[in-house]
């Protein structure tokens, strides 16, 4: 079932179930939000994205309220974006402030990192000092990830983000579960269950203030330009997309690729955070040959002559089958082909198996 409403002046068709959010993104006009997640339910908990619909006497959250038909909204009134700058306006008074203009939230992130600042700027609201002085926690328990909740606003979207896209409900809601700290503002901060944690980083993706972050992410420069590049995860045959952020040469930060497929930004442990190998001392530059119980560093055609004549000296001593051959969903299914010849072709046996941790 389709329907039509007015949006902006102009009639846009939305789908049945759709809301306004919905129905305007589709239609190219932009609703800004801050507590929103794809792929989670809405709860308008930022009321960033609130909406002027004709006849109603109170602004709406676009996020959660359903499109209909004949209705007539106003996405960027001078009402709506009074009320949006108010709220902006709260919002940093709410912590340490300064911290939507700082470093963190300039570090080249996922779309939603930065997304506050980004909005200050549009509605023209600056840095100013905290109402009170107060004592925010900070976790920093994590390995991997730091949360600092000066810079919280409650948005909620970690907590949809881990509950609700990744499934591994290591954030507990705050309604009935709420994490209780004397030194919580306002009562409740979302803080982890680190038993239930998978390490994904998917909470800390979808933060709009840099409130968590990616602690290996801190070696970024940011007085220097930093590099997007887009490839494929190399962990596992899924195929996730990643974008790799390049400085200097060097890989400091990976996150998801926000609505490709097959991740839709979501990324697991290793493929957001296990990038170290790829800069390490340890990793082999030249070929080595082990002579005497020592290595020294070969050519490549000095090695692979070596170990192509020791396959076929085993083969001719013990037969094909004395050999076998671990594959990889790391490589791409044209190298794991090339091994599956190599082995029945060339070594003459069937004993090729697949190892996905190689």
């Amino acid at each position: 079932m389709k329907g039509t409403m007015k949006l902006n002046g102009q009639n846009v068709a939305f789908e049945a179930g759709q809301t306004i959010l919905e129905a305007a993104a589709n239609a190219g006009v932009e609703i800004p939000t801050l507590c929103f997640v794809k792929d989670a339910l809405p709860h308008g908990a930022c009321r960033i994205c609130m909406v002027e619909v004709a006849g109603e006497e109170e602004l709406v959250t676009a996020c959660d309220t359903p499109a209909a038909e004949g209705i007539e909204v106003q996405t960027d009134s001078e009402r709506v974006r009074a009320t949006r700058k108010g709220i902006l306006d709260l919002l940093a008074i709410s912590g340490e402030n300064g911290w939507q203009f700082d470093a963190i939230a300039r570090d080249g992130g996922s779309a939603a990192n930065g997304q506050l600042r980004a909005l200050c700027e549009a509605y023209d609201v600056t840095s100013s000092e905290p109402s009170e002085d107060r004592d925010f926690p900070l976790d920093e328990e994590h390995h991997l990830i730091r949360r600092d909740f000066s810079r919280c606003i409650q948005c909620g979207r970690c907590i949809a983000a881990c509950n609700e896209v990744q499934v591994a409900s290591a954030i507990p809601y705050p309604y009935g579960r709420r994490e209780e700290r004397s030194n919580a503002p306002t009562g409740w901060y979302p803080v982890p269950d680190y038993d239930k944690c998978v390490y994904c980083g998917e909470c800390v993706q979808a933060c709009p203030t840099g409130a968590l972050q990616d602690k290996k992410a801190c070696v970024i420069d940011l007085d220097k330009p930093l590099k997007k590049v887009r490839t494929t995860c190399s962990y596992c045959g899924v195929g996730c997309q990643i974008h790799l952020h390049v400085q200097d040469d060097r890989v400091v930060k990976v996150t998801g690729v926000e609505d490709a497929i097959p991740n839709r930004g979501r990324l697991c442990v290793k493929g957001r955070f296990g990038y170290d190998f790829i800069h390490s001392d340890d990793r082999l530059t030249v070929p080595l040959i082990k002579e005497n119980g020592s290595f020294r560093e070969a050519s490549w055609d000095e090695a692979l002559d070596l170990v192509g004549r020791r396959f076929s000296e085993i083969k001719e001593q013990h037969g094909g089958d004395s050999m076998a051959c671990l594959t990889s969903a790391r490589v791409s299914n044209e190298e794991n082909y090339l091994m599956q010849k190599l082995a029945r072709g060339g070594f003459g046996t069937n004993n090729i198996d697949h190892c996905a941790r190689l």
